[in-house]
């Protein structure tokens, strides 16, 4: 099985999506390089997403959540002259690699992407990510990296 990618709209926790991470996650131990999860969280708490404190809550939670030790402080940056996409950017480097993440003002929305050689359910991520910002929706995939 090769380049598994899944993707889950609006809350729908399917069958299907624990049945490709069952397969991903015995591809991902017949030697993988690492495993990206692209998570998009729309119509999110404001009071959250435009919060450099909570955002770096967030990552601390979610690192112990899905067993990811944190390399070096969170780093959480606020720019952006366009006000479509001006907002807080994170990034988090982990021992196996990195989290990342923007947030965007405007529109309350955010785009978190996780990326490790070590294994994790990215139905784990989706799902804290989803309750601690108070998404309204969300859609996500995952790819193993070979």
């Amino acid at each position: 099985m090769e380049n598994i990618i899944a993707e889950e709209y609006n809350d729908c926790h399917s069958s299907m999506i624990v049945d490709l991470e069952n397969k991903l996650e015995a591809e991902y131990m017949g030697g993988s390089w690492g495993l990206a999860a692209g998570i998009n969280l729309h119509g999110c708490n404001p009071g959250l997403v435009q919060d450099a404190e909570a955002i770096k809550d967030f990552v601390v939670q979610l690192c112990e959540l899905i067993d990811m030790k944190r390399f070096g402080e969170c780093v959480v940056v606020n720019f952006g002259e366009d006000p479509k996409v001006s907002g807080f950017s994170m990034t988090q480097l982990i021992e196996t690699s990195l989290i990342s993440g923007h947030f965007v003002n405007a529109t309350n929305d955010i785009y978190l992407d996780v990326f490790s050689c070590k294994y994790y359910k990215p139905s784990v991520v989706v799902e804290f990510a989803k309750k601690f910002f108070e998404a309204q929706d969300y859609t996500y995939y995952f790819k193993i990296r070979k």
